[in-house]
């Protein structure tokens, strides 16, 4: 079994910032893409960022110059640093990432949610 799960949410005000946080752990072998996306109250769930296992960043024109993905291999984790927050920011962040999961010697790719972060941001 796998799964991500995600840390670093809260309440900041308009202009703050916030860390988040997401570790892959189970039986992982290895991890490829890895994402945060949002969800804000009545509207859909849309891409923040991504990173691919090599390093290529892809941002949402909504956040780009304010928000920072990274990762760490090392420790299967994903890190997205926000910055200058605004009320529009507030979200559910979910953590996404494809784990690959050996069992035997099979290798399973698999895609794979956090439970979400609540980041809320007041004006």
């Amino acid at each position: 079994q796998v799964q991500l799960v995600e840390s670093g949410g809260g309440l900041v005000q308009a202009g703050g910032s916030l860390r988040l946080s997401c570790v892959a752990s189970g039986n992982i072998f290895n991890v490829n893409d890895m994402g945060w996306y949002r969800q804000a109250p009545g509207k859909q769930r849309e891409l923040v960022a991504t990173v691919t296992r090599d390093g290529r960043i892809d941002y949402a024109d909504s956040v780009k110059g304010r928000f920072t993905i990274s990762r760490d291999n090392t420790k299967n984790t994903v890190y997205l640093q926000m910055n200058s927050l605004k009320p529009e920011d507030t979200a559910v962040y979910y953590c996404n990432g494809e784990l690959g999961s050996l069992s035997g010697d099979i290798l399973r790719y698999l895609e794979v949610w956090g439970q979400g972060t609540l980041v809320t941001v007041s004006s």
